[in-house]
Order: C-alpha cells, then sequence, then structure tokens
C-alpha cells in the first residue's frame, strides 16, 4: 500500500534513504534503501535513487516490498521459551538442535521450531519473513539464545552484539584442573588452514577475549567445571581458548578430548552450556537478564562428578 511522507520543515538537504530512515525508525536505511532500489518511492510520480536528495516541504509517496513468507515449513517443536514480548524472545535451546537450516539438515532446525512457534509474527527483513537471528549456538551447546521478531529488534540487537554492548556467560566441563582459579585469555582465533571445520589461536586472526573461573574442581577425575564470559564472539571460542590453555572441553573430540582417558564418564556431547545472557531491550531499553537452566544431561555428568 502505498503511503505519503511530507519531508520535515528540519530539513534542507538530505539523502532519501537517510530521511526516511529517520522519519521511521521502525524501519533500517537499509530496508528504505531496498524499498528505493524496488522503484516503490516517487517524488512527483519519478522514482527516486538512493542518492537523490530531499527537501523539507516536498511530498514524497512510499511503500515497503511486500513480505514473503519463508521457504520453509513450520515445524512445531516444543521450545524452552525464557522471555518473550512481541518483539523478541529467547529459547533455551537443547543440545543436538541446528540453529540455520543448511545442507544435510532437515526440517527440526531451531529456524522451523521458530517459524511454528511465532506464527507469522516475524521480521520482513530483506522482503523475507524470517525470525532474526543475531547469533548462533553449535549443535552440541545448549543454552539461552535471542530472536528478534520485528526489524526494530533485529536491528537493535545485531548492533548490540557487535558492538558487544551486553553480558555472555558460559558453563564448560573441561579435562585437567588448572593451577589458578580464575583468568583471562586474549588470543586471535582464525580458521584452521589444515582444517576448515577448526578454528585455531594465532597471530593473524581476529581479536578473542574469554575471562574464565573455576567453579568447581575434581582433580581425581581430572576435570574442571568452568565459568567464562566472552567478550567476543568469535566462532568456537571458549572450546579454542581453552584447549589453548590445556583444558579440552568434555566430548570435544575436535578440539583434543581424548575419551580413552576418561573410561570411567559417560560424555554424551560437548559440554558447553549458554547459562546468562543480559543486554538492552532494543525497544524498551530496560535491561533485560536471562539464565538459562542446565540440561538435564549436564546436571547429570555433574552429579557424577561430585559423588567421588
Amino acid at each position: 500500500m502505498t503511503e505519503s511522507f511530507k519531508v520535515p520543515d528540519t530539513v534542507r538537504r538530505e539523502r532519501i534513504d537517510k530521511a526516511l530512515a529517520e522519519a521511521f525508525p521502525a524501519h533500517s536505511r537499509v530496508a528504505w534503501q531496498r524499498a528505493i532500489d524496488a522503484g516503490l518511492v516517487k517524488r512527483s510520480g519519478v522514482v527516486l535513487a538512493r542518492k537523490d536528495e530531499v527537501h523539507a516541504g516536498e511530498e514524497i509517496s512510499y511503500a515497503l516490498p511486500e513480505v514473503k513468507p519463508m521457504d520453509l515449513t513450520p515445524s512445531a517443536i516444543p521450545l524452552q521459551v525464557l522471555f518473550e514480548d512481541e518483539h523478541l524472545l529467547v529459547v533455551n535451546k537443547e543440545a543436538g538442535m541446528v540453529v540455520h537450516p543448511g545442507a544435510g539438515t532437515a526440517g527440526d532446525t531451531l529456524v522451523h521450531a521458530l517459524l511454528a512457534h511465532c506464527e507469522g509474527s516475524l521480521s520482513g527483513i530483506g522482503g523475507v519473513e524470517r525470525p532474526g537471528i543475531v547469533h548462533r549456538l553449535d549443535r552440541d551447546t545448549t543454552g539461552a539464545i535471542v530472536v528478534a521478531k520485528t526489524d526494530t529488534a533485529h536491528w537493535g540487537l545485531a548492533e548490540q552484539f557487535a558492538e558487544r554492548n551486553l553480558h555472555k556467560e558460559y558453563l564448560a566441563l573441561a579435562s585437567g584442573v588448572p593451577q589458578l582459579r580464575s583468568g583471562s585469555i586474549e588470543r586471535s582465533i582464525s580458521r584452521d588452514s589444515h582444517h576448515r571445520h577448526r578454528m585455531t589461536t594465532g597471530e593473524n586472526g581476529k581479536p578473542a577475549r574469554t575471562d574464565w573461573k573455576v567453579e568447581d574442581a575434581f582433580p581425581r577425575k581430572r576435570v574442571t567445571f568452568f565459568r567464562c564470559h566472552i567478550h567476543t564472539g568469535r566462532t568456537h571460542q571458549i572450546r579454542v581458548h581453552l584447549k589453548s590453555i590445556g583444558h579440552s572441553l568434555l566430548g570435544d573430540h575436535t578440539y583434543g578430548w581424548r575419551p580413552l582417558e576418561y573410561p570411567n564418564l559417560e560424555v554424551p556431547r560437548v559440554m558447553l552450556h549458554a547459562t546468562y545472557l543480559k543486554f538492552r531491550h532494543p525497544v524498551t531499553g530496560h535491561d533485560v537478564e536471562i539464565t538459562a537452566p542446565l540440561p538435564e544431561d549436564f546436571q547429570t555428568l555433574l552429579t557424577v562428578l561430585r559423588a567421588e
């Protein structure tokens, strides 16, 4: 549906995409650029380009591209919702669930589940209705993952993740027992040139920082229960950083876990859980604090370790 917009008196000379983004903050500047590129923004019947400038008092007609349904079939997969309102939700992801559809995945990803759960109340970024996944967790990693329902929430959350203006903590069970009770790892992370599915530390990677502390230690089992606060969000960050100081995560065959050295432990997966998330609500501006309870398999393994 075509709407009209009168350029405010405060605007003397401004690019059309910027003027629209400032007038309608619920839609990003990128969204307006897509509308302009689609020929949906006009002045006196003439289609405008992104670089065209507008002036105070001019009448602009505009429309946004129609949001098309995502080409996926929703799946009514039960979700443990930790927080939800009209703008976003936070889910406690289960082990084994892939976040995004891809090669080799079926209709059981988090995106499939969200399409069913939200029943159409999702953002239309890029002209396609979809959940705004702004960060990811590995298949085996459990815990809190935040999802945007609207464009406003999506861009606001994406900005916080990009600028690292939020707090993320993970719990991990790893091999070995450190001499110190806490520490900080600041080592750049890059993709392993020999194994494309692995990451590694090195001088040519992206900066990464992980603060860690010991929640509990089990010397007889040679296992430590870590709490990690990540200041960056690099791929496999905790797995790579703890490996770099000699503590591979239990179950993490990719980064050095050796099950034969722990014959009395049944480890079902990579033992990593996103336990705590604090961020600013992108619409209300209020702080949102989320604590995701440990899954049963993690609790069971901790019980076995503590029994020793």
